[in-house]
Formats: C-alpha cells, sequence, structure tokens
C-alpha cells in the first residue's frame, strides 16, 4: 500500500461521506457508551477509503439499476394498460435477443463488481513487511494487545490490557485469535473488522492518519458481557509511539514504600490470603518486572495509566470510581466476568458456583493503591493530549 494511494482519497469531495457516516453512527452507537460514536465513514484511514472508492461503484450501479427498472416498470404499465388494449398481451418466450440482455446485464454487473473487489483486497490484504506488528488476544470479555517486536528489558514482551497503541501515518498488521469462543474485533475508524476465533490467527492491516483515541467493541455475539467487551485504540504520531514503547520497554513496576498500603497491596497481590480463600492476582495478570506472569486475564503493567476499566466498561473518572466494587465483586457489577470475587459472594465461573474469597475493606484498598502505583512515566502517558475522536459536548475520557 503505497503513500500516494494512501493519501489520494483525501481529495474526494466530503459531502458524499455524509450517508455512509450517518449509517455507521446510527448502527454502532448501540454497541458503546454514549459519549464515543463511531464512523465507518472516517476517511483518515486508507483502509476505510479504498472500501469507499469501491462502495460509490456499487451504489453509482444500484441508482443505476434502480432507475432503469422504475422507468421500465412505468412505462410499461403505462403504454399497455387494460383500458387502452383489449387484446391479449404479446409474449416474449422465444425472444432470443431480449432474454439473452436479461442475463448478460446482469452477468456483466456482477462480473465488474467481482473486479473492484478483488482489486481492493489485492491492496488491502498484503501486509508490509515495515508494518508495525500486534498480537490481540481476545477472552470472554477483555483483550490484550502484545507487541512481539518490541522485547521489554524485565522480559517478556511489550503487552498492555484493553487499550491499544499505535502509530499513524503507517499500516499495522494486527494479528488476532480467541482465547475461549468466537469474538469480533472492530474499531470502524480506523479499518476493517475480523473474527476472533480459537486456535487460528489473523492477519490484516488497519491504520489512520490522525492521531486521536478512537472506540473499539466486540462485534460477534460472544456471552452476557458482550456489550461491555470493549476497547480503546490511541494512536500517536510516529516520534510520540517510539517514545512511549521505549518508555514501555524500560518500564520496571516500582518497589513499594515500607509500610505504605502500596507494600500490602502487592503482597497481597502476589500471595492472596490463602486463610480467607482470597485467590492470589498474580495467578492470572502480568506485571512487567515483578514476578507477576499470569497469562489468564489482561496484562495490568501499566494499569495506573489507563483511563478504562472493566475492558472499557467504564471511563475517566467513572473508573476510578469504580475500581473498588470491581475489586470487591467483579462478577455483580460486570455479568458473565470470571475473576473472583473478594468479599465472599458467590459467582458463576464455568457453568459451575464458586464461593469468593474475603478481604478487608482495608485490604481492598490497599490492592487498589498498588494497582494505581503502576504508571508509566509523566512523559509516557499515551492519553495526554490526544483528542477522543466522536466525543459528544461532556464524554470522552480527557
Amino acid at each position: 500500500m503505497n503513500t500516494t494511494h494512501r493519501h489520494s482519497g483525501t481529495r474526494r469531495s466530503r459531502w458524499a461521506l455524509a450517508p455512509l457516516a450517518v449509517l455507521g453512527t446510527a448502527l454502532l452507537t448501540g454497541c458503546q457508551q454514549a459519549q464515543q460514536s463511531l464512523s465507518i465513514g472516517d476517511m483518515a484511514s486508507a483502509f476505510n477509503r479504498e472500501i469507499w472508492v469501491m462502495s460509490l461503484w456499487a451504489i453509482a450501479l444500484s441508482i443505476i439499476i434502480f432507475l432503469g427498472v422504475s422507468f421500465a416498470l412505468f412505462y410499461t404499465v403505462q403504454k399497455f394498460r387494460e383500458d387502452k388494449h383489449d387484446a391479449p398481451p404479446a409474449q416474449f418466450h422465444g425472444n432470443n435477443k431480449l432474454e439473452i440482455w436479461l442475463v448478460a446485464v446482469p452477468v456483466v454487473i456482477v462480473i465488474f463488481l467481482s473486479v473492484l473487489t478483488v482489486r481492493s483486497m489485492a491492496i488491502l490484504n498484503p501486509t508490509p513487511e515495515q508494518a508495525t506488528k500486534i498480537d490481540i488476544l481476545a477472552k470472554q470479555f477483555w483483550w490484550n494487545f502484545e507487541y512481539p517486536e518490541q522485547k521489554a528489558d524485565a522480559g517478556g514482551n511489550v503487552a498492555n490490557g484493553n487499550e491499544m497503541l499505535m502509530p499513524t501515518k503507517q499500516p499495522v498488521a494486527l494479528t488476532v485469535t480467541s482465547g475461549d469462543v468466537i469474538h469480533g474485533f472492530w474499531a470502524p475508524n480506523i479499518g476493517g473488522q475480523r473474527a476472533a476465533m480459537p486456535a487460528v490467527k489473523k492477519t490484516w492491516n488497519v491504520d489512520t492518519d490522525r492521531a486521536g483515541v478512537y472506540q473499539g467493541n466486540c462485534s460477534q455475539l460472544c456471552g452476557a458481557s458482550h456489550a461491555n467487551m470493549r476497547y480503546k485504540v490511541i494512536a500517536l504520531d510516529q516520534a510520540r509511539y517510539d517514545a512511549t514503547l521505549a518508555a514501555m520497554k524500560a518500564y520496571r513496576a516500582p518497589e513499594p514504600a515500607p509500610g505504605s498500603p502500596e507494600e500490602l497491596g502487592y503482597k497481597l497481590f502476589m500471595q492472596g490470603k490463602p486463610a480467607t480463600g482470597a485467590a492470589t492476582c498474580a495467578g492470572c495478570h502480568r506485571v512487567q518486572g515483578t514476578p507477576a506472569a499470569g497469562v489468564v486475564g489482561p496484562d495490568l503493567s501499566f494499569f495506573g495509566t489507563r483511563r478504562t476499566l472493566g475492558a472499557g466498561m467504564w471511563e475517566g473518572q467513572k473508573a476510578q470510581d469504580m475500581l473498588i466494587p470491581w475489586l470487591k465483586h467483579a462478577p455483580q457489577v460486570k455479568p458473565g466476568a470470571l475473576m473472583p470475587s473478594y468479599d465472599g459472594s458467590e459467582y458463576m465461573a464455568n457453568g459451575k458456583m464458586q464461593k469468593g474469597g474475603v478481604l478487608t475493606d482495608q485490604e481492598i484498598n490497599a490492592i487498589a493503591a498498588y494497582l494505581r502505583s503502576l504508571k508509566l512515566p509523566e512523559e509516557a502517558d499515551y492519553w495526554r493530549d490526544v483528542p477522543v475522536i466522536g466525543a459528544s459536548g461532556n464524554g470522552g475520557t480527557q
């Protein structure tokens, strides 16, 4: 996908995009929180521009066919009205010329659209060697984004849960799979969607020319919290993206101060509380630079920098307010969540009722304090000064 092609679409008339953008918003706003809309007519993406060009031909042919069929219908009805013709209508069975036209015209149209489709696939499907690579894991009901080309100094690959970083003005190769059922990855503003299927890896390209925060959703019905399986895409200019990834590579979780709430939270995170049946968090989650290396849940290495919680179920200040209830009884505040409760309540996991462990309010607050301490340096805060694309008046997460 060369540079000339990627930017040529920006010169097309903007008024023609309105119907597509409205349609995309109408179809998709029911799938996410009200403060941020989605648009399949976002021309900042070369993927969307190419699909739009192909769609113009399909729309134009549809209009021509509609007008042609309508003219033939009204002309025939008017010319051969029963009150003007008493004789039986002539039959065209056996009229080879007419039948050839009735077959040939649709075949030519279908072949033409097929050629356009193959052309677009040939442009969009190949993954350039220089594309930024991101591996995506979808599970009920969250996302994990791993950067296979970015090896962390503390070991393993750089990864982040539920918030995906990508550079602008270059292709990004996404490879998606699922750890349980079929999910669907779709952030319409940056490109097309793909199904995330167990034991199958699919790679395709997305892109955007505009820095910003974009909304993404699971587009495949996958269980009780399908509508709550969201994520954010944060697109950064290349220089800022490189600087942020460098900070992520060098990141090590901070050592809690002795006697602080963070230290108590760290101990509970790593060890749990066997006496009350409270499971360890480290068994499911990874925190870069610590012994925690779990893969059952999303990566929490940069949790304190995030502005979403519960796979995008809450954003901004609401995410801060919901952290304690989330830690206490996640299955109650997010239906179907497999994270255990820590207030002793029962919850459903893998089709069976489970009884959660017990942590005191002080211990829950300590874990929250530890999670909030897992921050990137201020200069690497990828949310800072990044516009939220499609945010309404009082919405957004800035």
